[in-house]
């Protein structure tokens, strides 16, 4: 028999962050823990307010229901769980957590064991010109060689002089660029803002349109001179027969998962089969979880064998995140075995 309990963890950013949707200073997110016999499994319900489609009056209320029906079968709670993705993300990690030796190793690999690890990107947050140049720089001395830039919060004729003057002193070989709009382009205007940012050697762009405007991405993503990756397109779309649909639609060139915001690992499971099956290429990254959560996901994506640098660097950005063996180095997240996870919930 298993008991399951919940509680509610804020996290403090150490310094507010920008995005298109506004500015962050706190992460709300429910730590599920789970206790069979002599054994714990923690997992974390990263609900993403404003974001995610389990942004909703009753979510508490699904997490109370999940530890009244814990010992159902995982497919059932699943299937009851299915628009609450974050929850069905909490309840897979805990369940993987109990059953494994050591709590925190949900997936043993040479990542875990501190043989290898996961080339990431560099965040570059919104803010003043000079705020982003001096992350840039901070990322750079870092030995980030992948740096992914918010755009869409200040004007747009500031953004481009600031890709100018970073391709003025990297080329392309030097750094990898990506930018995600978060969705702040209009669909009148997106090709002619992409056209002006293909001149900089970008790898990519993020949801440059808002999520929704189906017919307005496919005409976006067949005529861009730029490639384009899907991220909030993805949010609430549950089933596989719904998400081959959308790909087919949309034919992006790239996909990004966030485990907490698309289901998990099945959900994410579900989608990089079907980007393989139409040769979509796909990344994974985090969705500001805890280093509990953020644990799981890089875990899982090691094991998938990417070759391109994962969004998985957000551990650093809270003043009261766990103690965990994760560590972000050289461009790379790390697990050091040196190093204890401190959890005290």
């Amino acid at each position: 028999m298993i008991t399951a309990s919940y509680k509610k963890y804020i996290l403090n950013f150490k310094q507010a962050s920008g995005t298109s949707r506004g500015i962050l200073k706190t992460k709300e997110t429910w730590l599920l823990v789970l206790n069979s016999k002599e054994k714990q499994g923690i997992g974390e319900c990263g609900v993403f307010r404003g974001l995610s489609v389990d942004d909703r009056p009753d979510y508490e209320e699904k997490l109370q229901w999940l530890c009244k029906n814990i010992n159902n079968s995982l497919d059932d709670l699943l299937s009851e769980l299915i628009e609450f993705p974050s929850i069905q993300f909490g309840l897979e990690m805990a369940l993987k957590s109990l059953k494994s030796q050591d709590r925190f190793e949900l997936f043993p690999s040479k990542f875990t064991q501190s043989k290898d690890s996961i080339p990431i990107n560099g965040l570059i947050w919104m803010g003043t010109e000079a705020f982003m140049k001096q992350q840039i720089k901070e990322k750079l001395k870092a030995g980030f060689t992948c740096i992914k830039m918010k755009i869409g919060a200040i004007d747009f004729q500031s953004e481009i002089d600031l890709l100018k003057s970073i391709r003025k002193e990297y080329t392309s070989k030097d750094i990898e660029l990506r930018v995600d709009a978060n969705g702040a382009f209009s669909p009148t205007e997106a090709l002619e803002k992409l056209k002006v940012l293909s001149d900089f050697d970008l790898h990519s762009i993020e949801q440059p349109i808002k999520q929704g405007q189906i017919e307005a991405m496919a005409d976006l993503c067949n005529t861009t001179p730029l490639p384009i990756a899907l991220d909030e397109e993805l949010i609430g779309v549950f089933t596989v027969t719904k998400k081959l649909e959308l790909l087919q639609m949309i034919n992006p060139q790239y996909i990004i998962l966030k485990p907490s915001l698309v289901g998990g690992f099945k959900g994410s499971d579900e989608w990089i089969d079907i980007a393989e099956q139409l040769q979509i290429g796909w990344w994974i990254t985090s969705a500001l979880e805890s280093n509990i959560g953020l644990n799981a996901i890089a875990q899982y994506t090691y094991n998938k064998q990417s070759n391109l640098p994962q969004g998985l660097g957000t551990g650093t950005l809270f003043t009261n995140n766990f103690d965990s063996p994760l560590q972000v180095k050289n461009g790379t997240l790390q697990y050091n075995n040196s190093m204890n996870w401190n959890i005290n919930i």
